[in-house]
């Protein structure tokens, strides 16, 4: 840990300055976003394709790290189960909030969907429950493997890997998680431009905003434009600081839907409502109630 934090000050201390301040870019970072935007221009079945690619390596790289990670666990690191209380794992899931980002974007692919009423729902309930599974079984197998203080740190299961002697598992889970994080990039970028494009089409943004490419029918203006804000931002953007800003920009914008659902109850209780939560227990009409404007009675 010393050695990264020296080898940082280095970086820093060699870096060119403009009035005192380091200038640093991420040209991989560059190249990697207008990759994926460029694969994003070639249309939604291209972009799909590559996206199941890259789950698969994904999850490959996963499963040959807990194969191999469960059998060097250490019950001593487990103990405490939760070393820094509720309060720690509180502050690690605001950390990690973001994490939800690609369960929201399943949603903006509804008008591209067959059968979106149905698959849609299914989509994002299965792999938020898949996902939770998995992250679970990774968590446990990570900090079984190492004591939890030596992973802090970018790469933590490469690292865990390469302190219990797998050196040649650590690359190649270091290369999945290259390509994982590439997955979650295409699946961010693929989302946020149909929102504009939703925007545009009802008059919130400027009509360009609403144009779809003839040949591979995609929004590739605002394509364009999320992919080249986002290179931008990657090249000299700071990761803790965009960490935090998305943590934030992602709990607003569920606050304000959620809130939205309520309003649209009140201002349009007649709309339909093709999706039902499973086991419900209140009758459907309980929040049509309970939002509804009072009725006066005949005469008053």
């Amino acid at each position: 840990m010393c050695l990264r934090r020296l080898r940082a000050r280095r970086l820093l201390a060699s870096a060119p300055h403009v009035a005192g301040i380091p200038i640093l870019i991420h040209l991989p970072a560059f190249s990697i976003v207008m990759l994926i935007t460029w694969l994003l221009l070639r249309g939604a079945r291209e972009s799909a394709t590559a996206n199941n690619i890259m789950v698969v390596i994904k999850l490959m790289a996963l499963a040959l790290f807990v194969a191999v990670g469960a059998t060097h666990l250490h019950t001593e690191n487990l103990t405490p189960f939760a070393p820094n209380g509720f309060r720690g794992i509180h502050q690690g899931a605001a950390i990690v909030f973001f994490a939800y980002i690609g369960f929201d974007a399943i949603s903006t692919a509804a008008e591209e969907t067959r059968d979106p009423q149905r698959n849609l729902p299914i989509g994002i309930l299965g792999g938020l429950a898949i996902c939770t599974l998995i992250y679970v079984i990774v968590g446990f197998v990570l900090t079984g493997m190492v004591p939890y203080k030596e992973l802090a740190v970018a790469d933590p299961l490469a690292r865990a890997l390469e302190l219990s002697g797998f050196t040649t598992v650590s690359w190649i889970v270091a290369l999945g998680a290259v390509v994982s994080m590439s997955a979650v990039l295409l699946v961010f970028q693929y989302g946020q431009p149909r929102i504009f494009f939703a925007m545009g089409r009802d008059g919130l943004l400027p009509k360009w905003a609403a144009h779809l490419n003839p040949i591979t029918k995609v929004p590739s203006t605002t394509t364009i434009i999320t992919g080249l804000f986002v290179a931008l931002w990657a090249l000299v953007g700071d990761a803790g600081e965009t960490y935090d800003l998305t943590n934030i920009g992602t709990l607003f914008a569920f606050m304000l839907v959620s809130i939205g659902v309520l309003v649209l109850r009140y201002k349009e209780p007649d709309r339909p409502r093709p999706f039902k939560v499973p086991f419900e227990v209140l009758p459907p009409l309980t929040f049509r109630t309970i939002l509804a404007p009072a009725r006066r009675c005949p005469g008053r």
